[in-house]
């Protein structure tokens, strides 16, 4: 399987697949394909569609594969970002902001992740659940403006603002920090809390998600 990730500021991967090769995304999630591929849709069980409800994927699946010959198939992000390729394999996991997924090869799996710490679940501004992908393969999921890629060495931390955390590997924790102060917390603009994420690991970092976007999209035009 070969891929090229192309456009900008709202991007697509392209996937080429050999005869016989198959890619799985969302419902709904293909933009363009090549005729001799062929979908089947299917939800993977309860327990399986339960977990996508959850962490705000579709709850049935489309499998394409390329009959027949070579074929090639593309998925658009959803909103203005970028399109990161993560290759997973056994016991290197990666955990994912909710509706991150966008497409992956047929060997890696989705689960439902949640957050050990109420704190952090409460607070962090990912939620107590995330997803979970693991097995071997490749996924491709959205970023939301643009991507930042910190590697964090054991112990190492960084300190990011509510919803810029995209991506970790399994291996990384996350955690809140207090703001601290009175005048801090009511006129520092950056709220109660932040998000703190210690390491061994990588941390894919995006600069504008969804929330900040909407927020900053129902703003009213200033008057001249």
């Amino acid at each position: 399987m070969k891929y090229e990730i192309k456009g900008t500021p709202l991007p697509a991967v392209e996937v080429s697949l050999a005869a016989g090769e198959k890619i799985r995304c969302q419902s709904g999630g293909m933009s363009w394909m090549s005729p001799n591929l062929k979908m089947e849709t299917s939800g993977g069980g309860i327990g399986k569609m339960f977990s996508k409800a959850i962490t705000g994927e579709a709850m049935f699946h489309n499998t394409y594969t390329a009959v027949g010959s070579d074929g090639y198939i593309a998925f658009a992000a959803s909103l203005p970002g970028e399109i990161l390729a993560v290759e997973i394999t056994p016991g290197n996991d990666l955990i994912c902001q909710k509706s991150a997924f966008l497409a992956s090869t047929e060997g890696v799996e989705m689960s439902v992740f949640f957050q050990k710490k109420i704190g952090a679940g409460l607070f962090g501004g990912e939620g107590f659940i995330m997803q979970r992908f693991s097995g071997n393969g490749i996924v491709f999921i959205e970023i939301d403006g643009s991507l930042e890629v910190k590697e964090l060495a054991r112990g190492e931390q960084i300190i990011v603002d509510t919803g810029i955390l995209a991506a970790m590997d399994a291996t990384c924790s996350m955690d809140i920090k207090s703001v601290g102060g009175v005048k801090n917390t009511l006129l520092g603009g950056e709220g109660l809390f932040n998000t703190v994420i210690t390491g061994p690991g990588k941390v894919s970092l995006q600069t504008m998600p969804a929330s900040k976007l909407s927020a900053a999209l129902a703003i009213p035009a200033s008057k001249s």
